[in-house]
């Protein structure tokens, strides 16, 4: 167990400060139930005085050589390298993930700084032919300027890197909001940032709610919002933002479509996987598995024999695979998805509930649902928690009618021995990514991650040197010779 953080400050300008009002946020861990500490709750001077020291020190940065911000970028990957076992145990403490899932974000967290640096040392225009034999037209990236940034609460760390890290490498600075329940980890990686080199102002956080969110999208020195969350929660960030730049990742309802010649013992374990890894709190995950009907009964036989692997259980334990959710809401809304199949006639055949004799109310069994209706609430809607709901087609043009049905279409996943196949599903399939014979949480750093066009999963990528393109404008020069 890790040692409880206690009251903890904001992080701002380069420095923790208590802030400028006397209102703070309780925190309890969903591992224990136990209040392990508070922060508080920023004010409009707050997030005032870090917007002005972000913007002031962006100008400075912007001109920086891309060589020395490379130089900082490997420091702050070198040293949240050296603290992987501290800030695991404290994400583990305040998120509820198992402890190895922990270890393996911080250290993906660490490396994207790494990534970054590389990329941005190499992110190059062109020089372009002008009509005008006079002219020499050329291109090169600028950074946009201040982000704000709104991260969530499944992936502390790791989701506050994937947008820091390359904002930083093009020059760029940040005002960061996480939830105030999840931002432990992320104020504690400040003094790592700090210590590796970091100017004061490029880099503050101010956990909060909605209002804190609202108020940073609003704030008219905010001249770009990054974002991963729900689709509701992004939709009326757009809302606000008006014109601002923004890169949006949003909810996921992909699903994992078996083939009548899939493997199908590779297939379930797959699914459970991609349900089970941080307790299915992934906009990724296996929220809906579509089946064809010919193999059905094999495949959830599998599944089920698959499940046997998932030991749910105290996060810090090195058996457990499968910890506690995070908070309430989602233990609700799968409370809620598991009754709603259930009356709409899916047979529940592996858990379903919370366990009753756990340390809190969050610890839900993993769950296995056969026979889901696509009207139900696990088929239309992202449950995000450890579920595996299958529903069956017959046929590939009917798996495929179903399978693009939900217009949450983020990632999917195929299985099918046939190259054919595999191709049309990666090329039909409404999904931004697709993966063939894997897991829907198979994950790249390199990725260029996000949603399809026309679906309800946001735009711009997360991933390698897309999420760089994406935080910087591209210029072009022409001069008369």
């Amino acid at each position: 167990m890790a040692d409880a953080p206690g009251d903890v400050q904001l992080f701002v300008d380069g420095s923790y400060t208590p802030g400028s009002g006397s209102d703070r946020y309780p925190v309890r861990s969903p591992v224990t139930g136990e209040l392990i500490g508070s922060v508080p709750v920023p004010t409009a001077a707050d997030l005032d005085a870090a917007v002005a020291a972000a913007r002031a020190a962006q100008r400075g940065w912007a001109r920086t050589n891309v060589w020395e911000r490379a130089r900082i970028c490997h420091a702050i990957g070198d040293a949240l390298a050296a603290r992987v076992e501290e800030l695991a145990r404290l994400q583990t403490l305040e998120q509820g993930k198992p402890l190895a899932e922990s270890r393996g974000d911080i250290t993906e967290a660490a490396t994207l700084f790494h990534l970054h640096a590389e990329d941005a040392v190499r992110l190059t225009g062109e020089t372009i032919a002008s009509t005008d034999s006079g002219k020499r037209m050329w291109t090169f990236y600028r950074p946009v300027g201040t982000w704000g940034i709104i991260t969530p609460w499944n992936f502390p760390l790791l989701m506050f890197a994937e947008f820091v890290a390359p904002g930083l490498a093009t020059g760029n600075a940040h005002v960061v909001k996480p939830p105030a329940h999840t931002s432990f980890t992320v104020l504690a990686a400040m003094s790592v940032l700090a210590d590796a080199g970091l100017p004061h102002g490029l880099v503050s956080v101010l956990p909060g709610e909605g209002p804190t969110g609202a108020a940073l999208v609003a704030h008219p020195g905010i001249d770009a919002i990054g974002f991963i969350g729900s689709s509701a929660t992004g939709a009326a960030i757009q809302a606000s933002a008006g014109l601002k730049r923004s890169i949006m990742e949003c909810s996921g309802n992909g699903p994992l479509v078996v083939l009548a010649d899939a493997d199908l013992e590779a297939a379930a374990k797959a699914a459970v996987y991609g349900a089970y890894v941080c307790s299915g709190q992934v906009c990724c995950a296996t929220e809906r598995v579509v089946v064809d009907a010919s193999v059905r009964r094999e495949f959830v036989d599998a599944v089920v024999a698959a499940a046997d692997e998932v030991r749910l259980g105290d996060p810090f334990d090195a058996a457990t695979n499968l910890g506690p959710l995070n908070n309430e809401g989602v233990a609700a809304k799968m409370d809620r998805h598991v009754a709603d199949g259930e009356q709409r006639g899916a047979k529940l055949l592996r858990g379903g509930r919370r366990r009753a004799d756990a340390p809190t109310d969050l610890y839900y069994e993993f769950t296995v649902i056969d026979g889901v209706s696509p009207d139900s609430l696990l088929a239309t809607d992202e449950s995000f928690g450890p579920v595996v709901p299958v529903l069956a087609a017959d046929g590939d043009d009917a798996i495929l009618e179903l399978a693009n049905r939900d217009r949450l279409g983020l990632q999917a996943a195929v299985f099918t021995r046939d190259l054919s196949r595999a191709y049309r599903f990666v090329e039909e399939l409404e999904t931004g990514q697709v993966v063939v014979n894997d897991s829907t949480c198979w994950w790249d750093i390199n990725m260029p991650f996000g949603g399809a066009g026309g679906r309800r999963t946001g735009w711009g990528r997360i991933g390698g040197k897309h999420t760089l393109l994406g935080m910087t404008d591209l210029r072009t020069g022409a001069i008369q010779l």
